[in-house]
């Protein structure tokens, strides 16, 4: 009999907790979780991230089983994206901005749900990498945006005008966040 191998996932749920809208207890979010079969379970901060491991499986499964047990369970519709170790590693990996954004908070990483179905989107992100953001910037990398927000991502128009073109393809995290995220998904790898 061949053991099933096992992998750690990073979900990144889409608009929780922010406003009064899609508000979710991360206790709740962590027991959903759990009751879908996956083991070692931690939530960062207030606003749906969660690492977990599990069998290996496409990661399209996984969000879709999170999406509907949010839905049937929880009442919540919130879009997931679902990562594993190595491609949000490869993502931190590749970020260009970092030696000007001194700032974690304000360094944004757009996550990318399928770059490969949306070759138009991808044209229109370089185009706004080569305007001039400053004091910010933006930066494209395979599987995520990069933006400096210096006076923060609410002033930001960079930010702004990327979010106005992704939509609902993306969902966004801070860099702070993401090194907390990288830091649990690879304190239980197998």
């Amino acid at each position: 009999m061949r053991a099933m191998t096992s992998k750690r996932y990073i979900a990144l749920l889409r608009g929780v907790n922010v406003g009064r809208a899609k508000r979710i207890a991360m206790a709740d979010l962590r027991k959903l979780i759990e009751d879908l079969g996956y083991t070692e379970v931690r939530s960062v901060l207030n606003s749906g991230n969660v690492v977990f491991s599990g069998a290996a499986r496409p990661q399209a499964e996984v969000a879709a089983g999170i999406e509907e047990a949010l839905v049937l369970k929880l009442g919540v519709a919130a879009r997931t994206l679902v990562l594993d170790g190595a491609e949000l590693a490869a993502i931190m990996a590749a970020n260009p901005l970092l030696d000007q954004a001194p700032d974690h908070a304000r360094l944004v990483t757009f996550i990318l749900s399928d770059p490969l179905s949306m070759p138009d989107t991808l044209r229109a992100i370089d185009t706004l990498c080569h305007q001039d953001w400053r004091p910010g910037a933006l930066a494209l990398g395979e599987r995520a945006v990069y933006v400096w927000c210096p006076d923060g991502i609410l002033d930001s128009a960079a930010a702004a005008a990327l979010g106005k073109l992704l939509g609902d393809a993306t969902t966004s995290r801070n860099w702070t966040t993401l090194l907390k995220l990288h830091a649990l998904s690879g304190a239980a790898a197998a």
